[in-house]
């Protein structure tokens, strides 16, 4: 908690009144003496210090400088002057991806291959009871390896237990060798389509899967039991929680994942807000039936709508450009649909007024998601918030066609930061002019909604702020910021990551804002985001986060609120299924 606790006001003292006092006790909690500030939902910023909290979690009332407050409330909280921001929402995520990196292998802070060797040898010996060696977050760019590694340097530190290590980018993997024997996966073996099996000179496969062909592997992985769900859940949770997410966008779920999260809603462990888009057509009928589910659980859980994939990512050469990639010219990409294919399952989708969100990276990617919106819009008319997941590389031309039908630009400014030496590689320089491109898609009327693509980049909205308006990453490198025409402002960033996120799931009538009538998720932070350093906003710090009036996490007791969090099993128990 902070300094100065909640604290209960005794009746006796509710019930005083001066003989010139008339005002009577107000249920509820005053939250006073804060340096609070919110979207006000105009593009602007709002400065407060205080509000109401209502005994239904709903702010009640805000209250500024010099204005009446309540004098006396169920429970007030002193601030101290401390600053006060709505909850952030992060706008795309995968949950349950995010929670299973937590309990597996971690490569993402490997910088090279010797030592992502070394740290998958450490854990090969830490579980021998494990079937498969599962893990994520390998990049080997970062290793500035030059190629893709093998499935024989896997084989030297895996003792022939089979292994599978997915990609930083989550659009493909690392087969050892006893993994492909598992798969099948021969020098004879077909690709599927939209999928590439890195192969050898000779043919064989070499090691790495690549976008659909992936699945080759992945249907022979063992299936996590309901308790390993739990456990992932719980982690990704706290993830978000410490992080000063209290909303979050979930991009893929599964039937599984659904079943996990209503388990946790059922049992009160649900803390994170969460809006669901399917992973396929079946599941979003399954779990919808006729239509976008109702929020459940005190507004923690919907189903809004699907997500489809068009094309792979850029790391992998699976993003779908228009020109071949500039360091591989055999290749334009690896589309995953047609644009008839792709029209069919959006227009289903559209048909029961579910959402449609659409993952393309690539310039003819989008380009062909934006021709699909031309076609179906007469048809599918209303509010229906089209979503473009990533959008990171667009021909200039098609950045105005955001604007014709609302579609939301939902991106990543982590992205940026991590992928800019990249994606020169992939694109060269002439290419780059719709690269990342924030600023020209908001000024050409496009909603922009940022997120992490969690756990491909953390899940870290401030570090996220940090990138949009400095276009730099941690090192403060390039100077004066990449492609720096497409900074954003502070306002329009902080806005990206809490009203256009809310708008992007439908749920800007309560989320977002520290408003009367919104859910009172609100954070504790350190340093105000709208005035420190850029280096200082990257490493802004969260206290407290409060999700509909309640604390939820505490930095000062994390330890304790860990331990609430998770199952009452042991988080180890959770992996043997895996």
């Amino acid at each position: 908690m902070l300094g100065t606790a909640l604290v209960a006001v005794p009746a006796e003292a509710r019930k005083k009144k001066k003989a010139e006092e008339v005002e009577k006790p107000v249920p509820g909690t005053l939250i006073d003496n804060i340096e609070g500030l919110s979207p006000d939902g105009k593009g602007g910023i709002e400065h407060f210090d205080g509000f109401l909290i209502a005994p239904d979690g709903h702010v009640a009332e805000v209250y500024h400088e010099g204005e009446k407050r309540p004098k006396y409330a169920d429970y007030r909280l002193d601030g101290e002057g401390q600053v006060v921001v709505p909850g952030m929402i992060d706008a795309h995520t995968h949950v349950m991806m995010l929670g299973f990196s937590k309990l597996t292998l971690d490569l993402s802070q490997a910088h090279s291959l010797d030592e992502a060797l070394a740290r998958i040898a450490a854990w090969t010996a830490a579980h021998p009871e494990a079937p498969w060696i599962l893990g994520t977050g390998w990049n080997e760019v970062e290793w500035g390896l030059g190629r893709l590694p093998t499935a024989a340097e896997l084989d030297n530190v895996t003792g022939g237990k089979p292994a599978w290590l997915t990609r930083v980018d989550a659009h493909g993997g690392w087969a050892n060798t006893a993994a492909l024997e598992a798969a099948g996966i021969t020098a004879k073996t077909k690709a599927p389509k939209g999928g590439r099996i890195v192969r050898t000179a000779s043919g064989a496969p070499e090691g790495v899967l690549v976008d659909a062909a992936a699945k080759l592997v992945e249907a022979k992985l063992p299936a996590p039991r309901p308790e390993d769900r739990d456990a992932a859940l719980a982690e990704a949770q706290l993830d978000f929680l410490r992080n000063g997410v209290t909303a979050v966008a979930d991009m893929g779920t599964s039937i599984e994942d659904w079943q996990a999260f209503r388990r946790a809603g059922d049992t009160g462990r649900l803390r994170v807000r969460i809006v669901s888009y399917a992973d396929s057509i079946a599941n979003m009928e399954l779990i919808g039936g006729p239509g976008p589910s109702a929020w459940v659980y005190d507004d923690r859980l919907r189903l809004s709508g699907v997500k489809l994939f068009l094309d792979g990512a850029l790391g992998s050469r699976g993003a779908w450009l228009k020109e071949p990639y500039a360091d591989d010219p055999e290749t334009r990409g690896l589309p995953l649909l047609s644009q008839t294919q792709l029209s069919n399952m959006m227009s289903r989708a559209a048909l029961d007024h579910f959402q449609v969100a659409v993952h393309a990276i690539g310039d003819e990617a989008n380009a062909v998601v934006l021709d699909a919106l031309d076609e179906l819009s007469s048809t599918y008319t209303g509010d229906r918030r089209w979503r473009i997941e990533h959008a990171q590389i667009l021909a200039p031309a098609d950045i105005t066609r955001f604007a014709a039908h609302g579609t939301i630009a939902s991106m990543q400014p982590q992205h940026e930061a991590s992928d800019r030496t990249m994606a020169e590689a992939r694109l060269g320089p002439a290419r780059l002019s719709g690269a990342y491109a924030w600023k020209s898609l908001a000024n050409a009327g496009a909603t922009l909604a940022f997120g992490s693509d969690t756990p491909v980049e953390p899940a870290r909205p401030f570090t996220g702020m940090a990138v949009a308006v400095t276009r730099q990453g941690a090192d403060g490198q390039p100077f004066g910021g990449w492609q720096p025409q497409e900074t954003i402002s502070r306002e329009a960033a902080l806005s990206a990551y809490t009203t256009g996120a809310a708008y992007a799931m439908f749920a800007e009538d309560r989320l977002g804002r520290i408003a009367k009538g919104y859910r009172a998720d609100f954070l504790f932070v350190d340093k105000d985001p709208m005035t420190v350093s850029p280096e200082a906003l990257r490493d802004l710090t969260v206290k407290e986060t409060w999700i509909g009036g309640q604390q939820a996490w505490a930095a000062e007791e994390s330890a304790k609120s860990e331990d609430a969090l998770r199952p009452e099993e042991d988080i180890e128990d959770g992996q043997k299924g895996r």
